[in-house]
């Protein structure tokens, strides 16, 4: 699922087509969630591929950590809850049915 995907299009007062504002729930927490310690620097794709084996759910990641946006990159020493991926998918459900 791509984050954009439950984003509303709206136009602005000129008339130009943009994204609204959306604001993501928490995945929920589960006892299969993992939680690891980043050693060096890390990439929230890269850590999204080794857990999920889909880079673009880096946002999810992100989301589940109160990361800012910004930057892709993770500072070293940083605890981060991975979610299960059983959890994404039903977190993804969710969204999908929401819609």
């Amino acid at each position: 699922m791509n984050r954009y995907s439950i984003t509303d299009i709206i136009k602005d007062l000129t008339g130009k087509r943009r994204l609204s504002t959306t604001i993501l729930p928490i995945v929920p927490f589960s006892d299969a969630d993992v939680y690891i310690r980043t050693t060096s620097r890390e990439r929230l794709d890269k850590l999204a591929y080794k857990f999920y084996g889909i880079e673009s759910y880096w946002w999810i990641i992100a989301a589940s950590n109160s990361l800012g946006k910004g930057s892709l990159y993770v500072p070293k020493n940083t605890k981060l809850r991975i979610p299960s991926a059983d959890a994404i998918g039903n977190f993804i459900n969710d969204i999908n049915a929401e819609r």
